[in-house]
């Protein structure tokens, strides 16, 4: 699985980037045919100073997302996180389905 990091408008600290890649890869048991993984961080320099995170994953045969945005970096990519990893299980829970019907 090949995960990129894009933070925009500022730069990621190694801490936050291994807190990324560690919910990444809790996501892999939902789904073990993850392709590629984009994370997009985006930083608001508003009165609320809103941080939200973008996640894409790439499966075979679909592209599946969740935005989420929050006070805290680590707040928006749990719960990004936490979106696509019933996405996940659905997406999974739906092949499994199909595949026993046409047996």
């Amino acid at each position: 699985m090949n995960v990129s990091i894009t933070a925009r408008k500022f730069k990621a600290h190694s801490t936050l980037k291994e807190f990324i890649n560690a919910e990444i890869e809790s996501m892999a048991k939902f789904n073990d045919s993850i392709l590629d993984v984009d994370v997009i961080l985006s930083f608001q320099n508003s009165s609320n100073s809103e941080k939200t995170a973008e996640i894409i994953v790439k499966v075979p045969g679909q592209t599946l997302t969740a935005a989420e945005s929050s006070d805290d970096f680590n707040k928006s990519i749990v719960a990004a996180a936490g979106k696509l990893a019933r996405q996940l299980q659905k997406l999974k829970t739906k092949r499994t389905v199909r595949v026993k019907n046409e047996d």
